[in-house]
């Protein structure tokens, strides 16, 4: 099964349309708890490694979210804050996701991508905090 693309690949037509480098095939997610696979780095060392995208998950606070277009197609792109740097955070396909607001705390676990000079996270796996707890 293929996302439609002539490589075969899955995802291979979202990183052509924004313009990004085609990557070996990633690992296929595993499921579970974002928080519970890796410790949360602070948002000021997440940065591409000598080896490629790598994995990372933060946690902060959603500072702006707003609905942009992609290639014609909509997203739904969120900043992150964890008091050191902030993280773009974009959503392909989404024109809103039920609790994504501003001020609300989240973990978000993903690939990390070096996109227009700023680091992105996109379509990654996360968890919405409730609401009152820091």
């Amino acid at each position: 099964m293929t996302d439609g693309s002539r490589s075969g690949r899955r995802g291979t037509g979202w990183r052509r349309l924004l313009g990004l480098q085609d990557t070996p095939p990633e690992t296929p997610d595993t499921g579970g708890d974002p928080a519970e696979e890796a410790e949360c780095v602070h948002i000021r060392d997440c940065t591409e490694g000598p080896e490629g995208r790598r994995v990372v998950t933060v946690r902060g606070t959603l500072r702006s979210v707003g609905e942009r277009t992609v290639g014609g197609l909509p997203a739904l792109e969120a900043e992150l804050d964890d008091g050191s740097a902030t993280l773009s955070i974009v959503w392909m396909g989404r024109r809103s996701i039920a609790g994504i607001e501003p001020g609300r705390d989240m973990i978000a676990s993903g690939r990390l991508v070096a996109s227009r000079g700023r680091s992105v996270l996109f379509n990654p796996r996360y968890e919405l905090k409730p609401l009152g707890t820091e």
